[in-house]
């Protein structure tokens, strides 16, 4: 169990998250993913080198934008957006991080294509409170 608060959590998650997405500066973001990141999503090569080089493959107009974010002893769960992948539509992301020594340490995620107004049997948007352009 770490040292750190999950408020503390949440905020080193949402700042690695823009550090390497939107303004991707991987110098600086290896403060953030620790040297034995452990990465257990199926679309992601392993360890930080593999998610770095995953961004690196991407256009240079990827953007992430954070919804609701949670936070429990060392595990932050995180909902957003992620546009500009170069795929037809955005992905919703869940993103399950531990934290260990101050680090994003280990990850999880849950992603789904974007539905547009007309694909959503709900009528409700999967994030934000509208459906994208």
């Amino acid at each position: 169990m770490s040292t750190t608060s999950p408020e503390q959590n949440k905020a080193l998650v949402l700042k690695a998250f823009d550090t390497l997405f939107n303004q991707r500066d991987y110098e600086a973001a290896e403060r953030f993913w620790s040297d034995s990141y452990i990465q257990h999503s199926a679309h992601i090569e392993p360890g930080r080198d593999g998610l770095f080089n995953l961004i690196r493959s991407i256009p240079s107009g990827l953007h992430y934008e954070h919804g609701m974010i949670l936070a429990e002893g060392d595990y932050v769960i995180v909902h957003g957006r992620f546009t500009g992948t170069g795929r037809p539509s955005a992905w919703i992301a869940a993103d399950v991080l531990r934290i260990e020594n101050g680090k994003l340490a280990e990850h999880w995620d849950v992603l789904q294509d974007e539905a547009t107004l007309t694909e959503s049997k709900s009528g409700l948007p999967m994030f934000g409170n509208r459906f994208p352009a």
